[in-house]
């Protein structure tokens, strides 16, 4: 295999990680702090603890990755976040070492801004979708396999030095081992390879030029756009002959012309924040609220709950797999309009149905699977088109700190989600009225937009003019 697959290769073992960590950490933090002698609310700052770090570190690691023009040095350094929160969750003490492990766990995850900023300069835009998605795929994955480890992992009943290893301190130091591995496949596989603009680009131009004759342009000849993508990209494809043979971190500073309220302020990101925000804070929410309604209704226990997310995990897996094969087919912006309709869909069946159930077991039962089938079923389209379209709508030059941003605001809808839905399990109407009050938002600013939420292709056609004058 080539330097650039295994490269993806070793992302896509990161964000398997991730996801396992998650999967071994949740089902055991909420006892191991009652042990600990934790009020219930320090459930919620535990978790929330996590996404706040990544959510302040994220654009930061994103600039650097940007200036730097390299990601592997910033993913051993932030590693080493992850290796020292899993070792102090492992020591556990007290109440406030635990929750600052998580925290500190979390500033290690921040580095997945630099990561999607990598991969956006180093796919091309037709297959950044089917890329977006594997990766993502990755994550679930892990979140599917997590609970396997757990059955051994509960086994776990001995002293480590002065350390107890139980239950619950066992996926501590289990986290910090495979991250301390993860940082030997980083050294011995990863390669910050050359951006895709920088070695392919001029005969990327020459092949997109045809394609684009017989093209509509799908945005208008907004002067605004075109001034500002020109400065990206025919930056990049001046350079990409006289600079084949220089190293990657000696371009220019890529913030030297950059205004945040000029790249962030724009209907189609507005758009796309939109849909990163209400995503993560509905997928959440539900996460909150499919637990206790599981419990009232059908007196699910751990095994039930286990299985539970089991399929919902390989349903999750095989949508990331097919939208990976739709993006190929249609644009991003079709496969986002799909996903939101799904979106509503579920969420009307989930308050028609689901909130006052009627009918004898059988039947509220099979209305529950409905319901979480059809909002499993649009997360991986709206989270793969969101993602794909903010990597294109925004400039490539400061892709790093770009998905910082994407990545805090999602953070910021994680925290809020479980809070929202934490407090409104007994009152479903409110809870998925508002779920779908905001999907409806979405959709309606998606159907307005919709012009506009495509790859500004004007703008190669400004560069095929430059390289030709």
């Amino acid at each position: 295999m080539d330097k650039r697959t295994l490269t993806f290769l070793t992302i896509g073992l990161i964000f398997m990680l991730s996801g396992i960590e998650y999967a071994v950490i949740l089902p055991t933090i909420w006892r191991y702090l009652q042990i600990l002698e934790a009020p219930p609310y320090f459930l919620g700052l535990g978790l929330s603890a996590f996404s706040l770090s990544g959510l302040l570190t994220g654009p930061l690691f994103g600039f650097w990755s940007d200036r730097s023009k390299s990601t592997k040095s910033i993913i051993l350094f932030s590693n080493l976040f992850e290796i020292a929160g899993n070792f102090m969750y492992f020591i556990g003490y007290s109440k406030w070492l635990l929750l600052s492990s998580r925290f500190v766990a979390g500033i290690g995850a921040g580095a997945g801004s630099s990561i999607f900023g990598f991969l956006t300069r180093s796919t091309l835009p037709e297959e950044r979708a089917g890329i977006f998605a594997a990766i993502m795929a990755c994550r679930q994955a892990g979140l599917l396999v997590g609970p396997a480890f757990n059955l051994f992992l509960r086994l776990c009943d001995f002293k480590l030095g002065p350390f107890v290893v139980n239950k619950y301190t066992s996926p501590g130091i289990f986290m910090c081992l495979l991250w301390v591995l993860l940082q030997f496949v980083v050294l011995a596989i990863y390669w910050d390879v050359p951006p895709i603009s920088s070695e392919e680009g001029a005969i990327m131009m020459e092949t997109k030029r045809e394609e684009e004759e017989e093209e509509v342009p799908l945005m208008g000849s907004d002067e605004e756009q075109v001034h500002s993508y020109r400065a990206v990209n025919s930056d990049q494809l001046e350079t990409s002959t006289s600079s084949e043979m220089q190293p990657v971190h000696g371009s220019s500073n890529p913030f030297k012309n950059f205004n945040a309220s000029r790249e962030f302020l724009r209907e189609e990101v507005i758009v796309v924040l939109t849909a990163q925000f209400i995503t993560f804070f509905n997928q959440t929410a539900l996460e909150t609220m499919v637990t206790p309604l599981t419990q009232r209704y059908f007196s699910f226990g751990e095994l039930g709950n286990s299985l539970m997310y089991s399929l919902c995990g390989v349903e999750v897996i095989l949508g990331f797999f097919f939208v990976r094969w739709l993006s190929r087919k249609v644009e991003d912006r079709v496969v986002l309009a799909v996903g939101l309709v799904i979106c509503c869909t579920a969420c009307v069946w989930c308050l028609i149905f689901l909130c006052n159930p009627r009918g004898g077991y059988g039947w509220e039962l099979s209305a529950f699977i409905i319901g979480v089938f059809l909002q499993l079923l649009g997360l991986p389209f709206v989270a793969v088109s969101q993602v794909s379209l903010f990597s294109k709508v925004t400039a490539e030059k400061t892709q790093g700190f770009s998905q910082g941003v994407r990545r805090s605001v999602g953070g910021l809808a994680t925290i809020l989600g479980p809070l929202w839905a934490g407090g409104l399990t007994n009152n479903l109407y409110i809870m998925l009225g508002m779920m779908l009050a905001l999907l409806i938002m979405i959709t309606v600013m998606t159907a307005l937009s919709y012009e506009r939420l495509a790859e500004p292709r004007v703008v190669h056609c400004a560069q095929s003019s430059d390289s030709g004058g």
